[in-house]
């Protein structure tokens, strides 16, 4: 029984180090960035976007570019905010590699 007892406190333990991980991730702040820099994206880890930066030289370009520039952007915030996140967990795991599609908590 003394194992199974070590086995939940090592699971409430991970489980600490991992809120205390989202939360830490919840606040980091990524840029993504399109077009050479000429739009520019901040989002937090919980994927909401704090600032767009369209440089002014784009307003002459058709709005399918800007639009193009724009979703380029955001899709390179997610991908920085995803990469974190998975980071983070991976520290967590003590450097064991989730599987794809694995969601924590259990």
């Amino acid at each position: 029984m003394t194992d199974l007892n070590e086995l939940m406190k090592q699971a409430k333990q991970m489980q600490e180090k991992f809120q205390v991980a989202q939360e830490i991730a919840a606040k980091a702040v990524v840029e993504g960035v399109a077009g050479a820099g000429l739009v520019r994206v901040e989002m937090t880890g919980r994927y909401q976007v704090n600032n767009v930066k369209i440089d002014e030289s784009l307003l002459s370009e058709e709005i399918s570019v800007i639009e193009d520039l724009l979703a380029a952007a955001v899709n390179s915030a997610v991908a920085k905010v995803a990469e974190a996140s998975k980071g983070s967990l991976s520290d967590l795991a003590g450097g064991i590699t989730l599987p794809d599609g694995f969601k924590m908590p259990f």
